[in-house]
Formats: structure tokens, sequence, C-alpha cells
């Protein structure tokens, strides 16, 4: 029950041993969301006290009712999910934290259940348990491919599908790994070291690789996927931003019976030459409106690393908003200039055609062709008289 006093609100809660884990230890969970609301919460007995502006108390008295029943769920709750809850409402107020929490994904091998952190990550799971091929594209951080791993790994544990096949481009980030020592595989490895760590996260490292040798889990570069057929697979293509067009179509092309594919990418960090088109880029465009293929898009608010990583991301995206405006406004004033030069050079060349060309009145001579008093010589002809000089008058006469 909620009670209003002035610029405070009081929320009873009806389990004291709930009410301890809403609480979190040491009052952490308080602590995080007056930090993240610039509310002010005391506890007093089994009930909050909540002080501070009308729009963020309510937003504060919301998240913790909200927490406090997945808690009473059997959902532990972390400071991290705090964060995460917060997040979520102050996008969505209507948004039901027990909805997006309680759907689990997969419990991993360290009995960590996996489940969406936002909103975004809840529609892309559903996309995934619902459609056949499924784009996520979004900043580092989201858990666009750590998710669809899980939802892989948890396919594969139902025997839902026969394997699960990784794979990515292995393009240098600004590195250049090509002189790496090794075997081939060993070159390839730094480059699919991201996908084996997730995969090790979920599955204990003995089982994953006895899975691995055995080929029921796959993890290989894109160039290995071309002239295959994967049938009954659940197939991940992780930095799909850098795939070129054709790499894109290679890929999707090799989808067979029962099998299903979800493709990640970051279209702010590719990675290619210059002039070479993303291959995520261009299917973004070519497929959006096939059915059947679903993209779910993620932004800075759905990054579920350190808060920073919002920030630093944010910061880059405005960074880059401002070079577009400065570059439209230098192309704008090239265009500017351009159009002027072009009216002047028009303008310029009405008025010579009038110079040259001036209409002859009532009383003016026709032209024949020759300069009146003037001496033609034909070509190569030396002139035998000097040109005239105008004439002075002798001093004393007048003019």
């Amino acid at each position: 029950m909620e009670h209003h006093l002035r610029d405070t609100s009081h929320l009873e809660f009806d389990d004291p041993r709930f009410f301890r884990d809403l609480l979190g230890n040491q009052d952490a969970h308080l602590r995080g969301m007056e930090k993240a609301l610039g509310v002010k919460i005391s506890a007093t007995g089994s009930g909050l006290n909540i002080a501070g502006e009308d729009h963020q108390r309510e937003l504060a008295g919301r998240v913790a009712t909200q927490l406090y029943g997945l808690i009473k769920s059997g959902y532990p709750v972390y400071p991290s999910d705090v964060d995460y809850a917060i997040r979520i409402l102050s996008r969505n107020r209507s948004a039901k934290l027990r909805d997006i929490f309680l759907d689990t994904v997969y419990i991993s091998s360290k009995r960590r259940t996996i489940t969406p952190k936002s909103l975004a990550q809840k529609s892309y799971i559903d996309a995934i348990r619902s459609h056949d091929i499924v784009f996520g594209i979004g900043p580092a951080g989201t858990g666009k491919t750590y998710l669809a791993m899980a939802v892989a790994v948890a396919a594969l544990m139902k025997q839902k599908v026969s394997r699960v096949v990784l794979t990515r481009p292995a393009v240098e980030a600004g590195e250049k790994l090509g002189f790496l020592p090794g075997d081939l595989a060993e070159k390839i490895n730094p480059y699919l070291r991201p996908l084996y760590d997730a995969l090790y996260d979920m599955v204990d490292f003995d089982r994953a690789r006895k899975m691995i040798e055995r080929g029921t889990i796959e993890v290989a570069p894109l160039a290995f996927m071309r002239g295959r057929t994967l049938n009954d697979s659940f197939v991940i293509l992780d930095e799909a931003q850098n795939t070129t067009s054709e790499q894109m179509k290679m890929f999707l092309t090799r989808l067979g019976y029962g099998s299903q594919a979800v493709i990640t990418g970051d279209i702010t960090q590719i990675d290619l030459p210059p002039g070479t088109r993303s291959g995520l880029k261009e299917a973004r465009s070519i497929l959006r409106n096939i059915d059947g293929i679903e993209f779910t898009l993620f932004t800075e608010k759905d990054v579920v690393r350190h808060r920073l990583v919002q920030d630093v991301i944010s910061a880059y995206e405005r960074d880059q908003e401002k070079r577009e405006q400065t570059r439209h406004a230098r192309r704008d004033r090239r265009r500017q200039r351009q159009a002027g030069t072009r009216h002047r050079h028009l303008r310029n060349n009405t008025d010579g055609e009038s110079d040259r060309a001036p209409q002859l009145g009532q009383d003016d001579p026709p032209s024949s062709g020759t300069d009146p008093g003037r001496t033609q010589h034909r070509p190569g002809q030396r002139s035998a008289d000097p040109p005239s000089q105008p004439s002075v008058p002798p001093p004393g006469q007048p003019d």
C-alpha cells in the first residue's frame, strides 16, 4: 500500500524476508535506485519512504514494487537487475518486469539463469523463437550474440536441432594478424575466440570440448561455409557487419531443412576496406519485407554491460551526428558556390553576346567587313607606315 505525505511516498510490503532481499546487501539496491533516479529512500520496518520529485518518486515506487514481485516469484535480484529494471521502466512505465525477467532462455553450467534484460532483448528472443531467420542489429554490449547462443544451446540440449554452427568473418579490426605463427586453425583462432568464450560460459569446458570434437558444436570462419548445406542446424553469424555482399548472400543460401539462422552485427563498427559495402547493411534494405525474416534493432539504452558503456556509445553517436551535420553543411555551401559561379558565368556570357552584337541605328552605315580608314594587309605582309600617333599642337597654338 502506498501513502503520500507532501513530497514523500510510503510503500509497505507484506513479507519481511522478501523485503530484506529487496533492500539488498547493506541496502545496495536502495542506493542504486537513489543514484539512478535522484530520490532519497529510507527503510522503516517493512516499508520504504521515498522522497523526491513526483515523477521520479513514482518511478522509484514502481521499480521497488515490481522487483519485490520478482523476488516473491523466486527470482534472485542482483544490483545489475535493479539497474536493468530502472532502464526498462524509465522507457516504458507500463512494462511488466515479470514478463521479461522470468522468461528463462537457458540455465548455464554455472547454474546461472540467462534471461532477457531489456524490452529489445525480450523482442529479440521472441523473434528467434518464431522466425527462421532473425537479424539482431545494434551496438556492442546489447547481448545480441550471447542470447542467440543461449537459445541455440538450449535448442541443442532439448534435441530440437542436431548441431550448432557458430561463424564469423575473419576480418582484421585495424590490426594485421596475417603473420601470426601456426597452421590455419591457429591463425584464425583469435577471430573466433569471443564465440568460444561465450560457449564456455554456458557449457562446462570438458563437455563443450567433446561436443566440438564430435561436430555437434562447430566454430568456424565464414569462408568455410561456402558450398555447404546446413540441415537441422542452428546457425549464428556474428560480426555480420564485416561481411561483403557476396558473403552475406552465400551464408543465407546455406540454410537447409529444419534449420534457422541468427545474424548479429553493429553497423557502426565496420572494419571492411574503404569502398566495400557491408553485407549486413545491404541485407537490411533488401530483405526487410520478406515474410519469415525478422529484424530486431538495439540502441545504446539496451546495453547490459557497465553503465559507462551506454555513455561511451552515446558520446560516439553524438560525435558522428556532428560530423554528418558538418559534412552536409559543407556540401550545401559547396553547391551554393557552384550554383553562384554558374549563374555569374551565364550572366557574363549573355552580357558578352550583347557587346559583340550591338543593334545598328537607322543612320549607321552597313558594315562592309572592313574598318574604314584602315588599310587591310594580306597575312604575312607588314605595314609600310608606322601606326599613326595622336597629333600634338605646336607650343603656343590653341588646341
